[in-house]
């Protein structure tokens, strides 16, 4: 080996050495920014008069955050993901039609149904996909047990059985206040909802124009603390719950670099707790964090100042 090729290979090694220690700085700085939203998270949760659960993912490093993320909570309206998904899957498999109409009968109103229970006098027939919006934007409990008699419960169960989601259960329809008393909860888990979001981001359930769909229903504007926790023209696909002691939101928020999932569910809350608050509260700290890896190089520089 000539002299001069040899200066070469060393040159090269140098420089490989050099650009290896300069990624692994970097690397080092991203773990100090994790490590004090770690510590961020632990002090809200701390604070918490109530049970926290919390599962965070970035898409583009596949890396997780996780509170309490096996434990079973109630879904409270966040179930109403899960009856989306297979709203669009069946609409995917020819099994029904969003343009099909559904008679809205008397008998089928339930409390909480903001529009359904004031219409239809004296009748009226409404699409699977207006009743899909119904369900996510205003969380209307008659839209979504029309939807649940149209699937099937037990469809859905077995649906997110399939996907690998065995704490994930819709065991029963909404305002369902004996079975509610008899123990049957909505429920889920912190990491089973983000699984659950994350395959449909993949394009592991759904094919592209059903996806593209779910997204956009979930993405809607409404009144949820996920929401209300980015700033104005972030879009956030996302589904909150409420009930007594209860508060919940589970959603995928579309950064361009740096799109991430984040579900966040509260349980045994205080009378004086604000759940929703919370929620906000987690929403903004973990947006903070991805928003500026989002914005800047890899040495730190803030290079896209809105």
């Amino acid at each position: 080996m000539t002299s001069s090729r040899q200066k070469i290979l060393v040159g090269l090694a140098i420089s490989l050495v050099a650009l290896t220690c300069l990624h692994l700085q970097a690397e080092d700085k991203v773990a100090q920014l994790e490590k004090r939203l770690r510590d961020q998270l632990a002090a809200t949760r701390d604070s918490l008069d109530g049970v926290l659960g919390l599962a965070v993912r970035d898409l583009s490093s596949g890396q997780s955050l996780f509170i309490n993320e096996n434990e079973i909570f109630p879904q409270a309206s966040s179930i109403k993901i899960a009856i989306l998904l297979e709203v669009l899957k069946q609409a995917e498999e020819n099994r029904l039609k969003l343009e099909e109409f559904v008679d809205l009968k008397p008998e089928s109103k339930v409390g909480g149904g903001p529009i359904l229970n004031y219409l239809g006098y004296p009748s009226l027939k409404i699409s699977i996909r207006d009743l899909c919006v119904l369900m996510v934007v205003l969380s209307d409990n008659t839209a979504t047990n029309l939807l649940i008699d149209r699937v099937g419960m037990e469809t859905v169960n077995d649906r997110l059985t399939s996907l690998g989601l065995k704490q994930t259960q819709l065991r029963r329809k909404m305002m369902d206040l004996r079975a509610a008393e008899e123990g049957r909860e909505n429920i889920s888990t912190p990491r089973e909802m983000l699984t659950l979001l994350d395959r449909v981001w993949q394009g592991k359930v759904l094919g592209p124009e059903h996806r593209q769909l779910f997204f956009d229903l979930l993405s809607l504007p409404k009144d949820s603390p996920l929401q209300q926790a980015v700033p104005e023209g972030i879009t956030v696909a996302d589904k909150p719950g409420e009930l007594e002691a209860v508060r919940c939101d589970s959603g995928l928020v579309f950064l361009k670099k740096r799109p991430y999932i984040i579900c966040v569910m509260t349980t045994y809350l205080a009378p004086t707790e604000d759940g929703n608050a919370v929620i906000r509260k987690i929403g903004r700290q973990v947006y903070n964090h991805f928003d500026r890896l989002e914005r800047s190089s890899e040495y730190g520089r803030i290079i896209s100042e809105r």
